[in-house]
């Protein structure tokens, strides 16, 4: 199915699918890939972010995310659609990232306040600043706090706004699992977070 887009140019450009885009990857052909790290290098990138809480270890999640799909393209046998592959991919790596700063708990973690500092996000109101950013630090706590299952569909649900269907082909898991695993996240964060609601 190809897709189709008027440019600003005035220019018709005829997109491939992913589907599409995954044969010819599969037929070794890189720049079919390429355009597939394109389209889903962003949002592979912010539910890796969403998970880690940290840039720096995001970025390389989500480098090392495109390179095993790059290796495994082969493998990849269309029974899902190509976003839902990779987001597996994406998650799963992060959830190992998550075990392994576990094990090396010294290392340091710059906070989501960092991230958006980095981006020069500037305050209007010092006091509504103070604010932001308490809740945001008990955010942050709150959701590194729960387990990278209850994390991943926090991320996907609230971050991406993607169905019970897809978070369970992601995760690998029912359409109940996701609904008993988000109700779970969801008090959990709800206990934490009493007194900012």
């Amino acid at each position: 199915m190809f897709l189709l887009r008027l440019r600003l140019t005035g220019r018709i450009v005829v997109e491939l699918s992913d589907s599409e885009l995954v044969k010819k990857s599969q037929a070794g052909e890189t720049s079919a890939f390429q355009e597939l790290v394109s389209r889903y290098h962003q949002k592979v990138f912010m539910v890796i972010l969403g998970l880690l809480r940290n840039r720096e270890d995001a970025l390389d999640v989500a480098q090392d995310t495109f390179f095993r799909a790059f290796r495994k393209i082969n493998s990849f046998q269309g029974g899902s659609s190509f976003y839902t592959w990779i987001y597996r991919i994406a998650v799963n790596m992060s959830i190992d990232a998550q075990r392994k700063q576990k094990r090396n708990p010294l290392d340091f973690r710059e906070s989501m306040d960092d991230v958006m500092e980095a981006q020069n996000e500037v305050a209007k109101d010092p006091f509504a600043d103070v604010q932001d950013k308490e809740l945001r630090e008990k955010l942050t706590l709150a959701i590194n706090d729960l387990t990278p299952d209850h994390k991943a569909v926090i991320v996907l649900r609230t971050l991406e706004g993607l169905s019970y269907k897809d978070i369970g082909e992601i995760l690998g898991c029912s359409e109940g699992t996701v609904m008993s695993r988000l109700h779970y996240a969801r008090k959990k964060l709800q206990d934490k977070l009493s007194a900012f609601l």
